[in-house]
């Protein structure tokens, strides 16, 4: 554990001076934004200076910090440069980001400022990772996430209180009340607005603290982090405070009532500090003046900065492949094992060579999964390992995202792939911009398991395929293993990688048997596999479209046709390579197979790369067996109606060669 650190406490002119500077930095960013120097909007913190200025005062170096959008307060109070962060806000080369987070996105990693979401309430369960990775570390960090009264109404908010307080974690959750949900009052649309009452109700310690007295805050934060570092979990503050200009920065607040306006700029926190019994208003007024005047200053240095190059615009969407080990451990000769405990086994070798991996989701841990694929798991590496959690899908898939973030390689498990939806925000705006906002300087490397696909008697909600929803997005890697083989090598591929990667297995295939070698070098998350080679036709497939692929293929053998079947494997990143070979072998003539239906299914994605650079040498347009636009049906008969068949497919490729 690290040793405790004494920080110095800053004096009272030591505070003001740091609310000064965030007040005249924010004015700055607003003037710049008049001038048509930022792009797009920015979010103003003015009149909740305290807050940041008094939290960090009581953190130690070393903790870690995530806020709302509203966030530039926050980045420097961490102690980010504030020109690198006006330059951020202005989209410049030198910004923090360079230029890729702007306003609402941008994060300072050095200075241990995790970044800002624009995702209301989204920041919660990645805070909850965060100090998650801290507890399994023993590092006696914290992590403290604040979020706007407005967050409050959020799932994500709530999921992320219920599992900081299941897992006892170390986090701090600032909630800076300004009465205001963007354009609504608050009271408005909840019928309590005394959030702290919400987090006590769920099992985490409370108070309401006066957000305009930097001094209460800290007073406040240093409690909650005392109680943090103690073992004693979570802390929810509430912190009192105004808003003293608009939601946003074009925003000229004609919804806003006078009396509101007012009140607010009668508790503006610099005006009560320069108020206080005994304060040096002449002096207050000196600091106050030269945060202004060095703010100005830095503005134009700010205007005279260049853009971003754009040859920079496709760096760190994607980190470096992980280089071999120099001695990995031995391979083994292979053994006859079902798919699902060939993923069991890749999870258990993880685990031994990396004592960051951990596995969690819901019921995985005692149970060992509704499936059994993570049986036997928590006995070996214990419950801090692997464990269970609340039925919080946005919690599991946010927490994922947070504790990789800081060090750890979490292994999370979406028990139906139909359930990821309720929490496709982790994924798509969470996990998948870390590396490219930050331009490497954080990466995600999380592994996310889901099993999918139509089995006898699974309805709508428990049968859909997922994979074209995942693989449209830059910055994960999506794999289907359809075999135990790969089901093995790919569960390791996925979790050495440093980047999110979802895996996404077929529960039909969890008792299909076949050979495993453990071991050897752990590959790649990329890279197609020909499972059969012919030279009539090409059938380019994935998960479950391998089997129906194969055994159409044995069908049409009988008849003299010999057909190529590609198993792709890894959607994103999508092997081009291996795809030209098979349409070359195939004359020319190819047909896509998968069981998702067919608009909008990644097959179409398939067919337009095919299309695209094999025009020329293409023997008939690419062809598409895939499931009608149906909603699928639980009755068995029903589903093999419309699912992809071996006959279904030999058809299609019939049709090819006779073109």
């Amino acid at each position: 554990m690290e040793d405790a650190v004494t920080t110095p406490q800053p004096g009272p002119a030591d505070l003001f001076r740091s609310m000064a500077l965030i007040r005249h930095f924010e004015a700055q960013a607003l003037e710049l934004s008049r001038r048509g120097e930022v792009a797009g909007s920015i979010h103003l913190c003015t009149g909740q200076e305290a807050i940041p200025v008094g939290a960090m005062s009581a953190l130690r170096p070393g903790d870690r910090v995530l806020s709302t959008y509203r966030g530039h307060g926050w980045a420097l109070a961490c102690g980010a440069d504030p020109a690198a962060v006006m330059a951020e806000i202005a989209q410049r080369a030198a910004g923090t980001n360079g230029g890729r987070a702007g306003s609402p996105l941008l994060s300072a990693p050095d200075q241990g400022f995790l970044g800002e979401n624009s995702i209301v309430g989204a920041g919660v369960p990645i805070a909850t990772g965060v100090a998650m990775a801290a507890a399994l570390q023993e590092s006696g960090r914290v992590a403290l996430v604040s979020i706007g009264d407005g967050a409050m109404n959020q799932g994500a908010t709530t999921e992320g209180l219920v599992f900081a307080a299941a897992r006892n974690l170390p986090v701090i959750l600032v909630c800076e009340n300004n009465g205001w949900s963007e354009m609504t009052p608050i009271a408005s649309v909840s019928r309590t607005g005394d959030f702290a009452d919400r987090a006590r109700a769920l099992g985490v310690h409370a108070e309401v603290v006066d957000g305009g007295d930097p001094e209460q805050v800290a007073d406040a934060v240093r409690r909650a982090a005392e109680r943090c570092r103690a073992g004693g979990g979570p802390v929810f503050l509430e912190c009192k405070t105004v808003r003293l200009c608009g939601h946003y920065n074009k925003d000229v607040e004609h919804y806003r009532p006078d009396a509101d306006r007012e009140a607010a700029a009668a508790a503006d926190p610099l005006r009560r500090f320069r108020d206080r019994p005994g304060a040096d208003r002449d002096e207050l007024t000196k600091i106050e003046n030269a945060a202004a005047e060095e703010m100005a200053a830095l503005a134009e240095r700010v205007v005279a900065l260049p853009p971003p190059d754009p040859a920079t615009v496709h760096d760190h969407v994607y980190g470096p492949a992980p280089s071999p080990p120099a001695a990995g451990t031995p391979e083994q000769p292979a053994k006859d094992m079902p798919y699902w405990r060939a993923v069991n086994s890749a999870l258990a070798d993880a685990m031994d060579a990396d004592p960051g991996v951990v596995v969690y989701g819901e019921d995985v841990g005692f149970a060992g999964g509704i499936f059994g694929v993570t049986r036997g798991l928590q006995k070996r590496f214990g419950d801090r390992r692997v464990f269970d959690t609340p039925i919080s899908e946005a919690a599991i898939l946010g927490s994922a995202v947070g504790a990789a973030l800081d060090g750890a390689r979490p292994v999370v498990e979406i028990m139906w792939a139909d359930f990821m939806f309720v929490a496709l925000d982790q994924i798509i705006n969470q996990a998948a911009n870390v590396r490219y906002v930050n331009r490497s300087r954080l990466a995600a490397p999380l592994t996310i398991r889901m099993q999918q696909g139509v089995t006898p008697g699974s309805c709508a909600q428990h049968s859909q395929s997922v994979e074209a929803f995942l693989a449209h997005v830059p910055g994960i890697k999506v794999g289907l293993p359809s075999t135990p083989q790969d089901a093995y090598a790919m569960t390791r591929a996925a979790i050495d990688d440093p980047d999110p990667v979802v895996l996404i297995e077929h529960r039909g295939m969890y008792t299909e048997t076949g050979g495993v070698a453990r071991g050897g070098p752990v590959e790649q998350a990329r890279g197609a596999r020909t499972r059969r080679t012919g030279a009539d036709a090409c059938v380019l497939t994935w998960g479950t479209g391998v089997a129906t692929a194969l055994a159409a293929a044995e069908l049409l053998a009988a008849e003299g046709i010999e057909a190529t079947v590609l198993d792709l494997r890894w959607l994103r990143p999508l092997d081009d390579d291996a795809i030209a070979g098979a349409v070359a072998r195939a004359s020319g003539r190819v047909l896509v197979v998968h069981e998702a239906t067919r608009t909008g299914g990644f097959g179409a994605e398939v067919a337009a790369r095919v299309t695209e650079a094999h025009f020329a040498s293409l023997a008939a347009p690419v062809a598409r067996v895939a499931t009608p636009e149906i909603r699928m049906p639980s009755a068995p008969a029903l589903q093999q109606a419309v699912l992809p068949t071996p006959g279904r497919v030999a058809a299609a490729v019939r049709g090819l060669v006779t073109r």
